[in-house]
Order: structure tokens, then sequence, then C-alpha cells
């Protein structure tokens, strides 16, 4: 493909993503008044967020698999409008099961994105440059963010929840027509050695399951997710619980906390994360390993703010998540390095897996579980017995707070994981390197 057509491809596929997580994280920008209005509980809140993980990593395997065979850009149009349609439809809802059938549906959906469009990248750009281009499609998670609590927060303070899912589903009819348009490069045509000409027999599964880097970034995904969901779920209750912010407020805070200041660490980092890699194998996953390290003491200390410094909160907490967001560009283009081109699809599918259903999944109904612990001890340290959920509002702001210090301590052990990682990755691609060269029979 010309470089303008490869321009085209990409900008699309960062829309796709940039929609992707628009329309995934607007539960987390209403969630309070849902909460409200049907009387729920922090654990049921999170419920939501882990049905559709759950379906989303469950459904993502074969479709991962289908990426490797079939034609990626239609895989991707059906499943942009299948989760645009949903959205739409969650606006109609009147109680919980239905809001969790529809944001099952939406899972679905959404859970042809990753795998296909990573896979459209490692064969549109070589190995030299697919940091960068992996880091302008991942620049979609924090676009999109910061847009659906902007956007999400405002028409839900103005016109009430439900016509937040009205207005996410419209821009799907373009992304859905843009994509259509898009040329389907060769498997492998930006590889440095032929590919197609040998394959390996084998189950798929155990040979992307061969390389022991894989297990080390399967491993880091599940802590990685863990961490933004309980994030993405729980930043704007938190900060109108504990700091004292209407839904419009905590919606721009989290825009800019969860959502903006993820750009400057997918930017900066996807242009390191390739200088280091033409200095040495192991720069990519030295880099993350560097970042999520730094990431640890921001969050802990934004965490410890007082009630009225949310500004003080929002330049930690930032700060911590730029950090945290330099995982995507370090990661993402180590699954390529260390997996052959007709199986990225499959190597995508299964660290999503893995990463959704250790992590996202039990993020946010984890952190909610939890809250509703640390909320039920606070009552019963002030004297208050009755555990309905009337007479634990009043101890809903200490309960999250406490249960909002799972991710620092998360995000030490995610370090460690990283640490190991960068161990065997050299070896892992120079195996891969010399199977593609013809060199192992």
């Amino acid at each position: 493909m010309d470089r303008k057509r490869t321009t085209y491809a990409l900008a699309v596929l960062f829309a796709i993503n940039a929609l992707n997580f628009f329309d995934r994280q607007i539960l987390g920008a209403v969630a309070e008044p849902i909460r409200k209005e049907w009387g729920l509980s922090d654990g049921a809140l999170g419920m939501l967020g882990t049905a559709f993980t759950l379906v989303y990593a469950a459904v993502g395997v074969p479709l991962g698999r289908l990426t490797d065979s079939f034609r990626r850009t239609r895989l991707l149009a059906a499943g942009v409008f299948v989760w645009s349609l949903l959205t739409a439809v969650s606006g109609l809802v009147t109680n919980y099961w239905q809001l969790f059938a529809t944001r099952l549906g939406v899972g679905v959906g959404e859970a042809s994105c990753a795998p296909a469009a990573t896979s459209l990248i490692g064969d549109l750009y070589p190995p030299e440059k697919r940091a960068k281009a992996l880091s302008v499609f991942m620049l979609g998670l924090p676009v999109g963010i910061a847009i659906s609590y902007a956007v999400s927060g405002a028409v839900a303070h103005t016109y009430g929840w439900r016509a937040a899912f009205y207005v996410a589903g419209l821009p799907g009819v373009v992304c859905v027509a843009a994509v259509l348009f898009m040329g389907e490069p060769a498997r492998g045509a930006t590889e440095a050695h032929a590919v197609g000409a040998r394959r390996r027999a084998g189950s798929p599964y155990r040979l992307v399951l061969s390389t022991p880097t894989m297990w080390w970034i399967i491993a880091s995904g599940a802590l990685q997710n863990f961490n933004m969901y309980a994030i993405g779920s729980f930043l704007t209750p938190f900060l109108m619980r504990y700091h004292g912010l209407d839904i419009r407020e905590g919606g721009f805070v989290t825009m800019v906390v969860f959502g903006l200041s993820g750009i400057p660490g997918l930017l900066l980092g996807g242009f390191a994360a390739d200088w280091l890699a033409r200095r040495r194998k192991d720069g990519r996953m030295l880099l993350g390993t560097l970042a999520l390290l730094a990431s640890v003491p921001l969050v802990y200390l934004a965490l410890g703010q007082a009630r009225d410094a949310t500004l003080a909160f929002a330049l930690l907490m930032g700060a911590g998540v730029a950090a945290m967001n330099v995982y995507y560009s370090t990661v993402y283009p180590s699954i390529h390095d260390v997996t052959e081109p007709s199986l990225r699809g499959t190597a995508m599918s299964l660290y999503f897996f893995a990463m959704y259903v250790l992590g996202a999944a039990l993020g946010p109904v984890g952190t909610g579980l939890a809250s509703d612990y640390f909320t039920g001890r606070a009552a019963r340290a002030s004297g208050v017995l009755d555990t309905a959920q009337a007479a634990l509002e009043p101890f809903r702001a200490e309960g999250l707070h406490a249960a909002m210090y799972i991710i620092p301590a998360l995000g030490l052990l995610l370090t460690l994981v990283l640490f190991a990682g960068s161990r065997t990755i050299a070896a892992d691609m120079a195996r891969l390197a010399r199977w593609m060269s013809g060199e192992d029979k």
C-alpha cells in the first residue's frame, strides 16, 4: 500500500478504537445516576462491567482466530455496527437486567476490534515503525475515554443518563462506511523474510503459548487491565463522593485525568520504544517496566490527598495514568516481535482473553465489592448497623477511597512481571527470526 492509503487506514483504525472506548466507558461516566435510580450497590454496578468483559474475552478468541483467515476490514465493519447499535439501545432499558443484556451485546461487537486492527497494523508498518503506529492506534484509548466522559457527563447532566447512550451510537455509522474503503494488506507484507511458504504444524494456540515472553505479557495484561478498568469504572464516582463534584464536573476531571493524560504517555512511549528497540532487543519491555514503576508512587500519593485537594489529586493521578499508558506502546509491539504474522490475530485474542477475564472482568467488580466491604466497615465503626443502601450512603466515599488503594498495590506487582518479560524477549525474538529465515526446520 502507498503512504496515503496507509495513513488513511491508520486514521480509520484510530477512529474505530476511539469509538470503541467511547462506547465502552459511558457506563463509568454515568454510573452514579444509574446506581441511585435503581438503588444498586457498588458490587452490582461493577458487575455490569464484568459481564461486558467476560463476553468480550470469550468471543474474542474465536474472532481472533477468524482474523487470521478472514478479510479483516469486513470483520471490523460488522463489529462496529453491532456495538454501536446496542450502545444506542442501552438508552431504552428500564431496569438493571435489561442494561446487563445490552452490555453483553456491546461486548460481542467490540471483541472484533483489537485482534483485527492490530493484525492490520502489523502488515501496514515494518517492525522499526510499528510501535509508533500502534501508539497512534492506541491513542484511541485516551481520546475515546476523554470524549466519553466529557460528552456523556455533560449530556447526562442536562438530558439524563439515557440520552448519553443515544448520542454515543451515532458515530458508528461513519466508521462502518470508512473501514469498508480501506485496502486489505497482504499478511507478512512488511516483514524482512518471506512468510507463508512454509507453515508450522500443530495447534496455533499452542504455538503462540510456546513462547515464554507471551506468558509474561499475558500476566501483565491481566494486572494492567484490572487497574485501568477499576479506574475507569470508579474514578468519576470517587470524585463525586470523596471530592464533592457533580456529574458534569466529575466527568471533565476524569476526561483529563483518565483520558487526555494518556496521550503523552502513548506518544512519547511509542517514540521512545522504537528508539530503544533499535539499540537493544529488550528495550521496549524495559521502558514499560520503568514507566509502570514510576506510576505506583504517583497513584499512591494522589489517593492520599485531602478531600479539598482536588487539583493536587488530579495532577498526581493524571501523571500516574500517563505513565500507565506507556504500557500499550511497549507491550503491544512486543507481541508482534515474538509472533509470526500468520498467528498475530490468534496471539492478540489469547492475550485479550486473559487480559479481560483475569483483569478487566475482575477490576470493576473486585473494586466494587471492596468498596462495599469498606463502606460497611465504616458504617459499623460509626454505630450504624442498618445494611440498607440508603443507610450506607454517608459512608460510601470512605469505602471507595479505601478500595482504590488496590491500584498501586497491583501496579507494583505488574512492574515485576514486565521486568521478567524483558529477560526472555531477546531469545524469543532470535528464535522467531531463525524460523522466518528458514534456518530452523
